[in-house]
């Protein structure tokens, strides 16, 4: 088998919750070195741990993710939001606030190709990490810093996850209902995905950039500027025009009707597109020409539009009746976009997914065997999957001090009782209630 493209790349990797690892977990994939950082003095809460307690369904989406609804013996192996991204690396340990892990991870410096961190400033400012000392120990390695706000400006060191972000862009307002508030909103943390994507893009652009001038470069990725980079229309609307959008639910400013209607069973919907009065005359034919439907009203686009409450309420009274997968291929048939709305686990056999082996059976010595989702993408000359589990806590600290840094067997031991090297936290994450409590003292 063909070597993957970014094989002999060496990525360490100080990333938190998803925007970072994401971006981390695209290099790992396609073949990059990728090591965590990772310390047992401080369990980092949302990135590998979240709660103490059992998690007793219905539930805040964040409590959601161990298997079989327990933390068991060793949670920090056992999340699944870690572990969807944690595929394919490798996990040391080191404490950096401390001399002694500061120098491991300078040494590490020194044979990296990319240091990726997606932290407020203030995290790597105490940790006295920046751009010029880290090339100190390699003058041409590649820094990409991926905070919330950027490294300047008056947001600099606001602490931000992906539902600021998308507050901070718009995004939230955009997605609003119009008969809801925005206290009905759930985030959809969008934002951190599309962050991920520009990192792996931008480390890329910079590792290509290299190999032609020797010259490393630091990367500032700013998450909000990378989400608002992906609302052009709404944004140029305001700055063209001086008109704000309008919060439009699962409507759309020119298909009409454009909605998610309830279907026959508990919780099911499907979603129907009509865009041009053929694809409307082609929705009436399906449905049998019921006189409603003829209605001249609703002949024309502006005139659905106008009209969408009235069309919306007839459409239901069809659906509400039928089976989602079955609306679907009826108007699949008669030329009108329509497509179920599936729950996670109908992904697990949908005909598509199935017949291109997307999902991975992947064991992992604490979670047991699941399937993941797979490689995002196809590349003829590199059959890839996913080669290694998802990293357990301080699991390659072995091939870390001993291989990549020569420590000699004395030497680790005594990293070992400092607290640098291990593979379980030395100190407890806080339960939710203990983390209320010092969020609001």
């Amino acid at each position: 088998m063909r070597r993957l493209p970014l094989e002999g790349v060496r990525v360490l990797d100080i990333t938190q919750i998803w925007a970072g690892p994401y971006t981390t977990q695209l290099l790992a994939d396609w073949g990059a070195e990728v090591i965590r950082i990772e310390s047992t003095q401080i369990a980092p809460i949302s990135t590998r741990v979240w709660s103490h307690e059992r998690i007793e369904p219905p539930s805040n989406m964040w409590w959601l993710g161990y298997p079989d609804s327990e933390l068991g013996e060793n949670r920090a192996n056992r999340w699944a939001l870690f572990n969807v991204h944690a595929r394919n690396k490798l996990s040391g340990t080191m404490d950096l606030t401390r001399p002694e892990g500061r120098a491991v991870l300078d040494s590490l410096l020194q044979i990296s190709d990319v240091l990726v961190e997606n932290n407020t400033p203030t995290t790597l400012a105490k940790l006295q990490i920046d751009y010029e000392s880290v090339r100190r120990q390699r003058p041409d390695i590649i820094m990409i810093r991926m905070p919330g706000f950027g490294l300047d400006g008056p947001y600099t060191n606001y602490r931000s996850m992906g539902n600021h972000g998308e507050a901070v862009t718009g995004h939230t307002w955009l997605r609003n209902y119009t008969d809801t508030d925005f206290s009905e909103i759930s985030p959809t943390v969008v934002g951190d995905g599309i962050a991920g994507l520009y990192g792996a893009f931008a480390i890329m652009s910079a590792l290509r950039a290299r190999r032609r001038t020797g010259n490393g470069s630091l990367i500032e990725l700013a998450q909000c500027e990378s989400m608002a980079s992906f609302l052009p229309r709404q944004i140029l609307e305001y700055a063209m025009n001086r008109r704000v959008p309008t919060a439009i639910g699962n409507r759309h400013w020119s298909f009409a009707p454009h909605d998610c209607f309830p279907c026959k069973g508990e919780d099911r919907w499907v979603t129907i597109a009509i865009g041009t009065d053929d694809e409307w005359e082609g929705f009436v034919n399906a449905l049998g020409s019921p006189d409603w439907a003829l209605d001249p009203r609703f002949a024309t686009v502006t005139g659905r539009h106008n009209n969408q409450e009235e069309i919306g309420d007839r459409i239901t009274c069809w659906t509400r009746e039928r089976d989602p997968y079955e609306i679907a291929a009826l108007l699949q048939a008669h030329g009108v976009a329509a497509g179920p709305v599936i729950f996670d686990k109908d992904a697990f056999s949908d005909p598509q997914y199935t017949d291109r082996g997307f999902f991975e059976s992947v064991t992992q010595v604490d979670c047991g065997t699941h399937l993941y989702p797979g490689i995002m993408w196809k590349a003829s000359g590199h059959a890839n999957e996913i080669r290694l589990p998802p990293c357990r806590l301080g699991e390659h600290n072995g091939y870390v001090y001993s291989e990549l840094l020569g420590c000699s067997p004395k030497e680790y031991e005594r990293m070992e009782v400092e607290g640098h090297i291990g593979t379980r936290y030395a100190i407890d994450s806080p339960s939710p209630r203990e983390l209320q409590d010092s969020i609001t003292a």
